[in-house]
Parts: structure tokens; C-alpha cells; sequence
């Protein structure tokens, strides 16, 4: 393998920031495919690596939902050159840890550690990702950690509303799926499902590695180099291209479910924006003043004002083709439709009356602010890094997203929430406290 295309851009925090850290981006495409992309932060002693692979439920089939994340658990039971053991105390004897996740459209792989052990973190992530063997023997024991995983989900009613509204949203869409499967799904797939699906997913034209911190372009490409071999043949012949399904309309939806719990749960909301929307900007500030910390709307209305909620926030996911967009409240089931009537109020204020000036620039400072405290987080960048280079192919500098931010007008959040926040739109989701009565998933 040899370069093919290297690329190079400087970025820097904005002037107006107190911290300015020079970071060097660099991207270099190998003649398989595979992308390599790095920002180089030199006052750190540290790095996170990450194999990504553009894969996740979203590319599953109905039959075989969880298996992407199943993969994940899997490759960390055994390569040709590792056991389950020699994995875990690889990267730990040096201080230094292994983890991964999946979504529904990313499966990615990562270690941090410190500069001079890159080599080894790229060895093991490389060993785990391109030659585990799933070993039969660890296949039904990880079956049952998955399986107790679904069902530490089920029993956190606050994390798994929002895959009950995923479902409501996107109905059979693959989006509705659940990343982790379902009992019937994941009890079913077999060790040989497995094989086929990573033979046929982790291909050249789908893998990103992304690294941050202090770590060397050029010495990453030779260990590319040296440690991953994939070739392009084996690309072309068997690369399964994403099939473009139509997203379902979005429409009024209401169901309600009932667990043994004692508060209620409440998730409403609808189709947001992709991640390539060109109004992804100002439906991030409107976001921010709906329902993003103490300050926001919501909390100072529903908690600080009425005292009816512990936990409310609103929610901006972006994906590929499609986003959602709602509100989340954790409240007494006496309070539910109150609270929803109060959600509702706010909405229809930011579509009627728009926002004012000073929270226009409030949550501006507080997205700009957040944006960059996560910066200082080396994981982070690295995994902004990576998702970069999987949604737009390229490095966005912080300059540019500071700069849309700075031009968001007010006029353009009450376009987005009079666009969005329509009652005839929107999905509701309950989980009741009621013991009478078993869950209704």
C-alpha cells in the first residue's frame, strides 16, 4: 500500500478564545481505500486512536438486528495472535485502556494511551478489528452479557424511551431498530452470521482511522502500512452498498407503556435535521435555549418554576439522511399531561413569538463554550475527527463552526421552530409507573 492522496490544514481556536492550541489536521487516502486522518496537538503527552467502520443496526436486517453490535463484543474474545486475556492486559499494562461502540450508522474501535505506545494500540485495535476468530466457546457466554445488557435497558425507562421513540418515528425503517437487538434476534445469530456480515461490512471504502493527540502523521501511515492489509479486490467483490430507503412521514403518534417504576417517563419530539443540513446551525441554538442546562426554557419553566420535574432536556440527534428532534421529562405520573401541556406551551412561544435578543446570544456563548471545553478531551477529538471524515469526507475547522454559529439570526430560530414544532408532527411516548401491569414492548 502506498499513499494516494495527503492533504494538510492547519486549525487553530479563534482569536477571541483564551486558549489558543495550534493543532495540525492531516489526511492521507491509501491506494485500498482506507482513510487515515490525524490532528496532531502538541503539548500533550497522549493519544486516542480509532478504527472506524461506517457500519452499524441501520445496515441490518430485521432478521439480524444487534449483530453489528455483537461483532463489537465479539472481537474482543480472541484474534489468531490474542486471547480474550492477552486483549484485556494489552493496552493496561501500559496504563492505558481498550473500548469501542456502535450506533446506527458507525462501529467504532479505540484505545488511548500514552504517545510512545502507538505502535502497540494500533497492533491490537489492527489484530481485534481485521482477525478475530469469535472463538465458539466465548459465542454463548457473550450471547448472555448482551442479553443482560437488553435488559439492564429495559429496566433504565429513561434510556429506553428513546428507542421506543426511535421505533414510533421511523416505524420499519432500519433506523427504528434498536442498536442491540432483540431477545429473538441476538439468541439467533450464529457464529457464521457473524463472519459474513464483518467479511462483508469492514471493507477499505468503509474504514476511517483517526487519531489525536501527540501523535506523528507520517509514523502512522508506515504503521498502517505495516499492520492493516486489505485489498481492493476484496472491496469491489463483495462490498454490500447501502440501500437509500425513504425515511417515513413524520405523524401524530401516541403510545404508552406501563413498567413497575414509580416515576414517569416521557419522551415527545419528531424529524429533525441530517447532519449535512445546511439549517443544522440554528437548530442546534434553538435546542440549546429549549432545553440544554439549567438556564434553558424548559428546566427554568417545568422545574424551577412548577417544581414537576427532576430531569427535562431537549434533544437534537443528527444522522445521516435524517435527525430527530423532542423533549425528554421524568416526572409523577400525576404531573404527565401537565407537563406535556407546559412542553407545548414553549413550542408554540418560540414558533408565535420568537426569541429574544439576549437569548439568542446566550445560547450562542454556550454552544460555542461547550464546543470547545469538549476540545480539551483528546477522545473527543478523536471521535469528532473520525465522524468528520464518515459524514462530510472532510475536516471541518472550529473557525467555520464558530463563524455559523456567530450568524444565526433570530428570525432563522423561529423559522426552524415554526417549521418543526407542529403538534400534527410529533410522536409521544409514556412509560407509566404501574405495577398491575407487565411492559408493553
Amino acid at each position: 500500500m502506498g499513499k494516494k492522496q495527503n492533504l494538510k490544514m492547519l486549525g487553530r481556536m479563534p482569536s477571541n478564545s483564551s486558549a489558543k492550541v495550534e493543532t495540525a489536521y492531516r489526511k492521507t487516502i491509501l491506494k485500498n481505500g482506507i482513510r487515515v486522518v490525524t490532528e496532531e496537538i502538541p503539548h500533550v503527552r497522549s493519544l486516542s486512536l480509532g478504527i472506524w467502520i461506517e457500519t452499524g443496526s441501520k445496515d441490518e436486517s430485521r432478521e439480524k438486528n444487534g449483530i453489528s453490535h455483537f461483532i463489537e463484543h465479539m472481537v474482543f474474545k480472541g484474534t489468531k495472535k490474542r486471547n480474550v486475556r492477552d486483549i484485556a492486559q494489552s493496552v493496561e499494562s501500559v496504563g492505558g485502556y481498550l473500548n469501542a461502540f456502535t450506533g446506527k450508522e458507525h462501529t467504532c474501535y479505540y484505545a488511548r494511551v500514552l504517545d510512545e505506545n502507538l505502535e502497540l494500540a494500533l497492533d491490537v485495535l489492527s489484530d481485534m478489528v481485521f482477525h478475530p476468530t469469535f472463538p465458539a466457546k466465548e459465542l454463548n457466554k457473550e450471547k448472555n452479557v448482551i442479553l443482560e445488557e437488553l435488559k439492564q435497558a429495559e429496566d433504565d425507562p429513561d434510556d429506553i424511551i428513546h428507542d421506543y421513540f426511535e421505533k414510533a418515528i421511523y416505524k420499519d425503517h432500519a433506523l427504528g431498530m434498536s442498536v442491540i437487538g432483540t431477545t429473538d434476534t441476538i439468541s439467533s445469530i450464529q457464529r457464521n452470521d457473524l463472519c459474513l456480515y464483518r467479511e462483508s461490512r469492514y471493507t477499505p471504502s468503509r474504514i476511517v482511522i483517526a487519531g489525536a493527540g501527540m501523535i506523528d502523521h507520517e509514523v502512522l501511515i508506515n504503521l498502517v502500512e505495516k499492520y492493516i492489509h486489505i485489498n481492493t479486490t476484496h472491496d469491489q467483490k463483495i462490498m454490500e452498498k447501502r440501500t437509500s430507503i425513504p425515511i417515513p412521514d413524520a405523524n401524530l403518534v401516541l403510545e404508552e407503556y406501563y413498567k413497575p417504576i414509580q416515576q414517569a417517563h416521557i419522551c415527545l419530539g419528531t424529524h429533525g435535521f441530517s447532519v449535512k443540513d445546511e439549517k443544522r446551525y440554528e437548530l442546534q441554538v434553538l435546542n440549546t435555549l429549549l432545553g440544554d442546562g439549567m438556564s434553558s426554557r424548559l428546566f427554568q419553566h417545568i422545574r424551577e418554576r412548577y417544581g414537576f420535574a427532576y430531569a427535562v432536556y431537549s434533544f437534537n440527534n443528527m444522522m445521516k439522511e435524517s435527525g430527530t428532534t423532542g423533549v425528554y421529562i421524568g416526572t409523577d405520573d400525576v404531573h404527565v399531561q401537565t407537563c406535556i401541556e407546559l412542553v407545548w406551551k414553549e413550542l408554540k412561544s418560540l414558533r408565535k413569538d420568537g426569541i429574544t435578543k439576549q437569548e439568542l446570544e446566550r445560547a450562542k456563548a454556550q454552544l460555542k463554550g461547550s464546543l470547545m471545553l469538549g476540545l480539551e478531551n483528546i477522545p473527543n477529538r478523536m471521535i469528532r475527527l473520525g465522524g468528520a471524515e464518515l459524514y462530510f469526507g472532510e475536516f471541518i475547522p472550529l473557525e467555520t463552526i464558530i463563524s455559523r454559529i456567530n450568524n444565526v439570526t433570530r428570525d432563522e430560530v423561529q423559522e426552524i421552530a415554526d417549521q418543526i414544532f407542529r403538534e400534527d408532527r410529533f410522536s409521544t411516548i409514556i412509560i407509566h409507573p404501574d405495577i398491575s401491569k407487565s411492559s408493553n414492548n
